[in-house]
């Protein structure tokens, strides 16, 4: 009985060293990564952009339906194993920069993604991609800065990309 006592008290404090860790986190963050290829910036661009075609080179998206929108925005709604995520284009320069946002108020997390294309000088492509996120839940903000790391997701894209085009 002793031992369950502990082993449950030990249990409970983990938890709560957890809860308050995470709170004294920052909600927001960034995260940044980058990577070349060998396409052109408006191959990669055109890869990029074409957010329908996402199920067919990125991990975990499993598929992308397109959402209306009143203001003349592209919105998009990925479903992966994290579940349905919306997104809304928040600017776009053809070829050289995207930016991204998370369009749903009542996940734990948002923020943006921004994409900048930089032509390289044997016709290639840098691919910086800089995450301004939030995250709201404590527990979530403690597995994100202890274990996953906030770039994380940006690095299996940039893999994803490499896949792709080569």
């Amino acid at each position: 009985m002793r031992y369950t006592l502990t082993g449950a008290g030990a249990v409970v404090a983990l938890v709560l060293i957890v809860v308050a860790v995470g709170y004294a986190l920052p909600v927001k963050h960034r995260g940044e990564a980058e990577a070349t290829f060998g396409a052109t910036p408006e191959t990669v661009f055109a890869l990029i952009t074409n957010v329908e075609a996402f199920p067919t080179w990125r991990r975990g998206v499993k598929s992308v339906e397109l959402i209306r929108s009143t203001d003349g925005r592209k919105r998009f709604r990925e479903l992966s194993g994290h579940g349905p995520i919306a997104y809304v284009i928040e600017s776009v320069e053809s070829s050289r920069r995207l930016v991204t946002r998370i369009d749903d108020k009542s996940l734990p997390f948002g923020g943006t993604w921004s994409y900048e294309l930089t032509p390289t000088t044997d016709g290639g492509t840098r691919l910086r991609i800089t995450e301004d996120g939030e995250i709201y839940n404590p527990v979530f903000r403690f597995v994100s800065r202890f274990f996953v790391g906030y770039d994380q997701t940006i690095k299996t894209y940039l893999a994803d990309v490499a896949k792709k085009v080569g």
